[in-house]
């Protein structure tokens, strides 16, 4: 070999060996680099080696639920479907016939056909089949189960639930459906107490992604959020529901508020406003307002109450002495009558009263209390100040002080403007033997795991701004104008009952102009009253503003309506009795209801029928397996019992049937209930004979709408698919 081309071979070797030295040296310098440092590229390599055969899974916490004060369920976190399309022709089970598979879904699901086989026929390995198919409920998934589809599965995500639908909509609020956001209410205040925390699975696994057996698992338990008990009570809040519908659908009034209260502790049993909504149906808001907290408008006559109370309170109430009714000159304005102006002649000032005189108590706010010493009480009542109570958004009072005329328009409730809660709380002084109590929502908040009480609410004493022989006189003189000669109360008695109130009919400001509206129901009507009316038990506020009424229907008629029901429904919760006239009210005797599952159903109807209760049986079996109310719940006589048979017990006929009694059913056997409208069932769905431990879903029909038969049932398929009064107060020049 020439020698030249020799020594050339060797240095190439040479070169070779040493690069292939360098490249040793670098690789094994970053070796030993990676086993002391124990780091790649910033990374630690026990967490990289880690993650490349452990599989970590996220576990979710429980919203907590939202409870009335007898532990009904308001608001809850459960369960919901969404269905995903496998498209990947590698999978055994994906969608071979997307014509075939669109054409079965979409009467199910309620979605167009051709819109499904857009989806179906993507250039995806699965798809989702957009909002219709998502937030599935668990009978239309089974539904869509039970076609045995190919390539249809589900995944099962969480979802807030309202089971009573609009019931106190703006009170609880609402969270977005998988609850990523509390939008509002106490769902949004409470949000950290109601969230909960999600924990971590960590586990190994094979290249397959598969858990290996014996493996260390390090497990972080999630944490469920508290539930959240109110003061409301279901059965008040849906006597009030159910009324306010009625009188929406009948009158179409801009709004309504309506506000039960227990009077002697400040606690709200039912608080609602229309506009409403499901709060199951959060895109359809068209009022985010709870109008009995948020806003404030000049109250109307119901602001006398606490005008007469300052007056009693002073000393220079005297309801025999007579004054000029009709019109009352105050410097250069003219305060006059609600009929316009030619009032009464010469009457008393409880005649003056009960007949709801402007001038009256504009003498009494000038002539014998003073302006400041009216403007004392309206502060101690607290109108200018928040109540403090437990729900957001809460606006205050706006008082006109500035002219001797505001002092005779705030007397008879204008000028001023302040909240219906306000009006409440005010009203707690004149029931509760002068001691002024703030209103509250929320109960208790409750860890989750039961044994730990995270906030406890009590009664509380917001001022005590009259006597306590003043709230009884007061009391008296109110009762009066529900039932004495030319009192604009008489609407709201009720039979068996006496109650102590004061209409308000209050004028509503132009828009951007001068003066108030006129015109027959362009108005507010109200009605703030109490009962029993010696020792009142329950405050209940009614505002109806602008029914669409005709002309000689009174304006207060639609706000007696709502008020006679809750009140009614109010007393009933309270056990308080009916009594005749004269007499005292009395307190009904509650007993524990005994068991009487395994005895037998006829000896056991007629016992509970000679005491009164209404009985329901359901089944034709001849022992009772069931029962409701279940052992040991307080009762009086008079309530409904469901007994269920043994046997096989099916779906009965509802008609008549109150929702209150479709709830009781629904309870025993864990059915959602779907309700549509007010009053009393008319129409059921499924049919009568259904078997009841088969039901997940039952739709009724309450309201008396010219709604044929089969269109309603079409529609809940798709479902399933898919004066002025004679209170009117003016001024004027």
């Amino acid at each position: 070999m020439d020698p030249q081309r020799k020594r050339s071979l060797i240095r190439r070797g040479i070169t070779l060996m040493g690069l292939l030295l360098l490249v040793i040296t670098v690789l094994f310098s970053r070796f030993v680099y990676i086993q002391a440092a124990k780091e790649v590229q910033g990374n630690d390599l026990a967490s990289m080696i880690e993650s490349r055969w452990s599989e970590s899974r996220t576990l979710e916490g429980v919203r907590g639920s939202i409870l009335d004060r007898n532990g009904e369920v308001l608001a809850e976190e459960i369960p919901s479907y969404t269905i995903v399309a496998i498209l990947d022709d590698s999978y055994d089970r994906h969608v071979s016939d997307p014509v075939g598979t669109a054409s079965a879904l979409s009467p199910v699901l309620g979605i167009e056909q051709a819109t499904l086989e857009g989806f179906l026929t993507r250039s995806a390995a699965q798809v989702e089949l957009g909002p219709r198919a998502k937030n599935l409920s668990y009978e239309t998934m089974r539904e869509v189960e039970e076609l045995d589809l190919d390539g249809i599965l589900f995944r099962e995500d969480p979802r807030r639930y309202y089971p009573r639908q609009q019931f106190a909509s703006h009170v609880i609020g609402y969270t977005e459906r998988d609850m990523s956001v509390a939008r509002m209410g106490l769902e949004s205040t409470l949000n950290e107490f109601l969230e909960g925390e999600d924990g971590l699975l960590t586990y190994k696994r094979d290249g397959r992604r598969r858990p290996l057996l014996d493996a260390d698992e390090q497990l972080t338990e999630p944490v469920n959020g508290s539930d959240v008990t109110l003061t409301l009570d279901a059965k008040i809040q849906t006597a009030m529901e159910q009324t306010m519908d009625q009188v929406n659908e009948e009158y179409d009034p801009e709004r309504m508020i309506a506000i039960a209260a227990h009077a002697k502790t400040g606690e709200i049993l039912a608080m609602s406003n229309r506009p409403g909504f499901n709060p199951n149906q959060y895109e359809e808001i068209e009022n985010y307002s709870n109008y009995a907290v948020s806003s404030r408008f000049e109250p109307g006559s119901t602001m006398k109450i606490f005008t007469l109370a300052a007056a009693i309170e002073e000393g220079v109430y005297q309801g025999d002495h007579t004054y000029q009714s009709g019109s009352y000159q105050v410097i250069d304005r003219t305060v006059r009558d609600h009929n316009q102006g030619r009032g009464w002649g010469e009457i008393t000032y409880n005649e003056g009263l009960r007949r709801s005189s402007n001038v009256a108590f504009s003498k009494l706010a000038l002539e014998y209390l003073g302006e400041d010493t009216l403007f004392e009480y309206v502060n101690a009542f607290g109108f200018r100040d928040p109540t403090g109570i437990d729900l957001p958004n809460e606006t205050t009072g706006l008082i006109a002080d500035t002219y001797t005329i505001d002092a005779a328009t705030t007397s008879f409730g204008q000028g001023s403007a302040v909240s219906p809660i306000q009006q409440i709380q005010a009203a707690t002084a004149i029931a509760n033997n002068g001691s002024m109590m703030k209103p509250y929502v929320i109960d208790r908040i409750v860890a989750a795991d039961g044994e730990e009480t995270l906030y406890e609410n009590e009664p509380t004493v917001s001022g005590n701004p009259i006597s306590e022989n003043t709230a009884n006189e007061v009391l008296a003189l109110l009762e009066t104008v529900v039932s004495g000669e030319g009192g604009t109360g008489h609407p709201y008695a009720i039979d068996g009952f006496q109650i102590a109130g004061k209409t308000g009919t209050a004028q509503i400001p132009n828009e951007g102009a001068p003066g108030y509206q006129s015109g027959h129901g362009n108005y507010i009507y109200s009605f703030l009253g109490m009962a029993p009316a010696h020792d009142p038990e329950v405050i209940v506020y009614v505002a109806v503003e602008k029914p669409d009424i005709e002309p000689h229907v009174p304006g207060n008629e639609p706000v007696s309506k709502v008020f006679r029901q809750v009140m009614e429904q109010s007393l009933q919760y309270l056990n308080i009795a009916p009594t005749e006239q004269g007499e005292d009210y009395q307190v009904a005797e509650r007993h524990p209801m005994p068991t009487f599952v395994g005895q037998d159903t006829g000896r056991v109807k007629e016992q509970l029928d000679e005491e009164g209760y209404r009985v329901k049986v359901i089944g034709n079996g001849d022992i009772i397996s069931k029962q409701t109310p279940p052992e040991g719940t307080d009762v009086v006589n008079g309530e409904t019992v469901i007994l269920v048979t043994d046997g096989d017990v099916t779906l009965p006929d509802l008609t008549g049937w109150s929702l209150r009694t479709v709830y009781m059913l629904a309870s025993l056997y864990d059915i959602e209930t779907e309700p549509d409208g007010t009053g009393y069932v008319i129409r059921q769905m499924p049919a009568v004979g259904t078997p009841l431990d088969q039901l997940q879903r039952l739709a009724v029909q309450l309201s008396t709408s010219s709604l044929d038969e089969e269109e309603w049932v079409d529609e809940q398929q798709q479902d399933v698919d898919s004066e002025e009064d004679s209170d009117d107060d003016f001024f004027m020049n």
